[in-house]
C-alpha cells in the first residue's frame, strides 16, 4: 500500500525537495543520481502531474537544480570530515527526507536525523532509521537534543535549507551551544544575504503574519560570524553552485545566467564553521 500524502500540509513541503532530486537525475544524469528518492516518490499516494509541469519549466527546474547540488555539497562537507574522523557523528539538523547519511555512510559512522515531530513520523514511515542511524524529532532550539550525539569521535553538522526561517539570536545560540558542546567538530550550512532571503521567505512569512523581517538569519558576509564565539576557529564560504564542483558548463543560458544572480545578487553560498579543540580558548 501506497503512503498517501495530503496536499497542503506538512507532508507535502517534504515530498517537494525530495521531487526536486528525482527531476535533477531524470534531467541532468550526467550530474545526479538520485535511485533513493525515485524509490519514496513511487511509495507514494501522490499525484506529481502539477508539481512535474512547474519544475519543469526552466525557472522550475533551476529550483530542483540548486536542491540536488546543495545536497551534493553538503554530503561533500561530511565525507571530508569522515577521512579525518571515520566513526564521527554525521547530524542532520532538519532533515526532512533528505537521506544524506545513507550516501557518505563509510560502514563505522553514526547518523542523526532530527527534525520536529510531525516530520520525524512521516520520514520514519518513508526513510526508518538503518544501522547506525537514529532519526530524532525534537525541536533544534531545545538543546536537549544534543545529548542524543554520541561525538566521542568526532561530528559534523549540516543544514539544508533550514536557517532562512530562524531568527538570527536562535542561531547564534544554536551554534554558541554547539561550538562549546562539540569541540573540533565542523557544522555546514546554506545561506544567501538579506536580499535572497527575503525573496525566499516571501510566501512563508506573509503565511505566517511575520512583519519583522530583519530579524531573520541571512549571511551578508561569512566572515562577520566570527564574531559570535572565541570557540568558532575558523568560518570560511563557497559557491553554492560552483564551488564543490563547477556545473557551470553543463547547464543551458538560461541557467547559466540564473547561477550568475545567484553568485553576485543573492550571495548563495555553503558556509562552514570549524569548531575549536576543547583545549583551545
Amino acid at each position: 500500500m501506497k503512503y498517501h500524502i495530503e496536499k497542503n500540509t506538512v507532508q507535502e513541503t517534504l515530498v517537494i525537495p525530495l521531487f526536486g532530486r528525482l527531476i535533477c537525475s531524470e534531467h541532468f544524469p550526467q550530474l545526479f543520481s538520485d535511485p533513493e528518492a525515485k524509490r519514496i516518490c513511487d511509495s507514494l499516494d501522490y499525484d506529481f502531474e502539477e508539481k512535474r509541469k512547474k519544475m519543469e519549466s526552466a525557472a522550475g527546474l533551476f529550483g530542483a537544480l540548486e536542491v540536488a547540488q546543495r545536497q551534493y555539497d553538503l554530503r561533500c562537507e561530511a565525507e571530508m570530515y569522515l577521512k579525518d574522523h571515520p566513526k564521527a557523528a554525521v547530524v542532520n539538523l532538519g532533515c526532512g527526507l533528505d537521506d544524506t547519511f545513507s550516501k557518505v555512510d563509510n560502514g563505522m559512522c553514526r547518523g542523526y536525523n532530527i527534525d520536529l515531530p510531525d516530520v520525524i513520523k512521516v520520514r520514519n514511515e518513508l526513510l526508518p532509521a538503518g544501522e547506525r542511524e537514529t532519526n530524532l524529532a525534537c525541536d533544534l532550539n531545545d538543546f536537549s537534543w544534543m545529548d542524543q550525539i554520541d561525538a566521542a569521535d568526532g561530528a559534523v553538522f549540516f543544514a539544508a535549507g533550514v536557517f532562512y526561517y530562524f531568527r538570527t539570536a536562535d542561531v547564534k545560540k544554536l551554534f554558541q551551544a554547539m561550538a562549546e558542546r562539540f569541540p573540533s567538530g565542523v557544522v555546514a550550512f546554506d545561506s544567501c544575504n538579506s536580499f535572497g532571503a527575503k525573496l525566499m521567505r516571501r510566501t512563508w512569512l506573509k503565511e505566517a503574519g511575520i512583519s519583522d523581517v530583519n530579524a531573520f538569519f541571512s549571511v551578508e558576509d561569512e566572515k562577520e560570524l566570527n564574531a559570535w564565539s572565541s570557540r568558532f576557529a575558523s568560518v570560511s564560504a563557497k559557491s553554492y553552485m560552483r564551488g564543490y564542483r563547477d556545473i557551470y558548463k553543463s547547464v543551458n543560458a538560461f541557467h547559466k545566467l540564473m547561477i550568475r544572480f545567484c553568485d553576485t545578487l543573492v550571495k548563495m553560498k555553503i558556509v562552514k564553521i570549524i569548531f575549536a579543540p576543547k583545549t583551545q580558548a
